[in-house]
């Protein structure tokens, strides 16, 4: 009889504290190579069609570079600037341009400017897996931050039902 009371106490106690272990853990949603491919192919294939040379950088959920690709005439700052684009979606979860557009509404969010990689121009755009943030994609090059941003949603549009 000691031994099942004994038996239940251990397992109750084990039972107790499992939740608070399983709070330590995280498990989070990150953009897979697979899909980074998917959203940048279908991103150059957009602006290609359009006779644009681009260059596109996608990031994972925490802001690194999981791919980066520059069409042989890009320009060489191209790239810095896709993924400067990319950063600032991904910091501030919505498009770039949109993010440039509330500094200039705000002027108090201005010192949000000065936070390093952020860059207030068009053409970035946050990946989401449903409500989760999950990378961003930037791209530069196209003739217009509207066009960037153009060639930015077909890469997303492209990757929809891998999104879902």
């Amino acid at each position: 009889m000691k031994t099942t009371a004994a038996l239940f106490a251990l397992a109750m106690g084990a039972a107790c504290a499992a939740p608070a272990h399983s709070q330590a853990i995280l498990i989070e949603r990150n953009i897979s190579l697979q899909l980074a491919r998917v959203i940048a192919d279908g991103a150059i294939d957009a602006c290609k069609k359009d006779k644009y040379d681009i260059s596109v950088v996608i990031l994972d959920r925490t802001g690194a570079v999981r791919l980066a690709m520059r069409a042989d005439s890009a320009a060489p700052h191209n790239f810095d600037l896709a993924r400067r684009k990319a950063y600032t979606a991904r910091t501030f979860r919505r498009a770039s341009a949109d993010w440039a557009k509330r500094m200039i509404d705000d002027p108090g969010l201005s010192g949000q400017k000065s936070l390093a990689e952020v860059i207030p121009l068009g053409g970035g755009l946050p990946i989401n897996a449903g409500e989760d943030t999950i990378g961003a994609i930037g791209v530069s090059g196209a003739p217009g931050q509207d066009k960037d941003e153009a060639c930015a949603k077909a890469g997303i549009v492209k990757a929809a039902d891998l999104l879902k």
